[in-house]
């Protein structure tokens, strides 16, 4: 079986995924992280020689090799469900979970995380969460879409591990 946690930057899908992998004896991988291996770049510099066109079509492609595989927990990027049809393939190669948080618990969350985002960078306090509420609105309808929607502060991992097994 697949699972897939999805959510907003900064939402804990990597945080989360590795606990709920190690919980279930899953294999764990972070979407991006195999985005570059891949292309031997950081995201940043993907998006900066590259821009944010070829890091998605690029990221389609990893996640289509990653639905092969089984017994495993991605973290995919905040975008990736939300290109290219993406939740579609998602949700049909196993389980997508939403990790649903506020703007606001965004914006504490990734204020001082932004020079790891590209999409963050150049961002002042005020701006990045008038940018994350946009953001987010533009792809809730998306992140609805997964099989599971849970609230992403204070996961509990057994009782998000009972829904997985109800889902099977």
């Amino acid at each position: 079986m697949l699972i897939f946690l999805i959510g907003f930057m900064g939402s804990g899908k990597t945080t989360i995924g590795k606990k709920l992998a190690k919980k279930m004896k899953y294999a764990f991988l972070d979407l991006d992280q195999e985005i570059e291996k891949q292309e031997n770049l950081s995201i940043s510099e993907i998006f900066e020689i590259h821009g944010e066109d070829y890091f998605r079509v690029l990221e389609k492609k990893v996640l289509v090799d990653l639905t092969q595989l089984s017994n495993t927990v991605v973290s995919c990027g905040g975008g990736t469900p939300c290109h290219y049809n993406n939740i579609e393939l998602i949700n049909n190669a196993g389980i997508s979970i939403y990790l649903q948080l506020s703007p606001e618990a965004l914006h504490s969350r990734l204020k001082s995380a932004k020079t790891q985002r590209p999409l963050l960078k150049n961002k002042e306090e005020k701006e990045l969460l008038v940018y994350i509420k946009s953001k987010l609105d533009e792809r809730q309808s998306c992140y609805l879409k997964s099989k599971i929607v849970i609230p992403g502060l204070d996961v509990n991992i057994e009782n998000l591990i009972n829904y997985i097994s109800y889902l099977k």
